[in-house]
C-alpha cells in the first residue's frame, strides 16, 4: 500500500501552524456550539477541535463549518473508526484527529478529504504511523504519557516527526510544551470551562482565550 503522501503531509502540518493552542470542544448543548465557536474565534482561536464524543459533536461541525469565516478550521477529534471519519468529513471537517490508532484508521487516512492527526502514546504506536509515511501525530494521554520528558525522548530517533500534545495540559503548563521543537500546537479542555459553558458566559471564553495565547507567546 502507497504511504502517506506529501500534500497529506503538507495538509496536517498546515492545520498545526495555523494556531499553537487548539481548544478540545465537548458539545453536550447543539445551541452552545456557535457561540461558543466564535468567542473562542475572538480570542484569537482559529482551529478548533470539536469532538464526537457526544450526539451533538456531528451537528456542531456542520454548523461551525458552514458559519465560521473559512480562515477558521474546524476540525473532529476522538474518531475512532473509518465510520466515524467518513461522518465527520461529510458534516465538514477539514481536519480529523483520533485518539489512538488502528490499521484501518490509518489506511483510511492515506486517501481521505480531511487530514488525520493519529494519537500515539508510546513510540512503537508512533512507528506504526510512521511507516506508512505520518509525520504528525497527537500525542495523547500527554500527562501520563510521559509529557514533556516523553517529547525530548522521542525527538532523538524521530527529529522530523511533530506533535500536538493533549490530554492534562493546562494553561500554566501549555508554554513548556510548545517551547519544545518538535511540538507544534498543543490541545485541551481548559479553553472551555464547563462552568461558563453552561452559563453561556461568552466574554469570559473570549478573554480566556486570549490571555491563553498571550501567555503561549509572549
Amino acid at each position: 500500500m502507497p504511504g502517506l503522501s506529501q500534500d497529506q503531509r503538507q495538509r496536517i502540518q498546515a492545520v498545526l501552524s495555523t494556531g499553537p493552542l487548539m481548544p478540545v470542544i465537548t458539545i453536550h448543548r447543539e445551541e452552545d456550539a456557535l457561540p461558543l465557536a466564535e468567542a473562542l474565534v475572538e480570542g484569537g482561536i482559529r482551529v478548533l477541535g470539536v469532538t464526537l464524543r457526544t450526539p451533538q459533536g456531528l451537528p456542531a461541525i456542520e454548523t461551525l463549518s458552514k458559519r465560521l469565516p473559512p480562515e477558521v478550521l474546524v476540525g473532529a477529534g476522538t474518531v475512532t473508526d473509518p465510520g466515524r471519519y467518513r461522518q465527520a468529513e461529510s458534516a465538514g471537517a477539514r481536519f480529523v484527529v483520533s485518539p489512538g490508532i488502528t490499521p484501518r484508521l490509518l489506511d483510511y487516512g492515506l486517501t481521505s478529504n480531511a487530514p488525520l492527526l493519529p494519537g500515539v502514546a508510546t513510540v512503537s504506536e508512533l512507528m506504526l504511523g510512521y511507516e506508512l509515511g505520518y509525520r504528525a501525530f497527537k500525542f495523547f494521554p500527554a500527562a501520563v504519557a510521559g509529557g514533556l520528558e516523553a517529547l525530548k525522548a522521542m525527538s532523538g530517533p524521530f527529529p522530523d516527526v511533530m506533535f500536538c500534545p493533549t490530554g492534562g495540559i493546562r494553561r500554566d503548563t501549555a508554554r513548556e510544551y510548545l517551547a519544545l521543537d518538535n511540538v507544534m500546537a498543543v490541545g485541551g479542555t481548559w479553553l472551555t470551562p464547563e462552568k461558563q459553558v453552561n452559563a453561556g458566559d461568552w466574554p469570559a471564553i473570549a478573554r480566556l482565550a486570549r490571555e491563553s495565547l498571550a501567555s503561549c507567546l509572549g
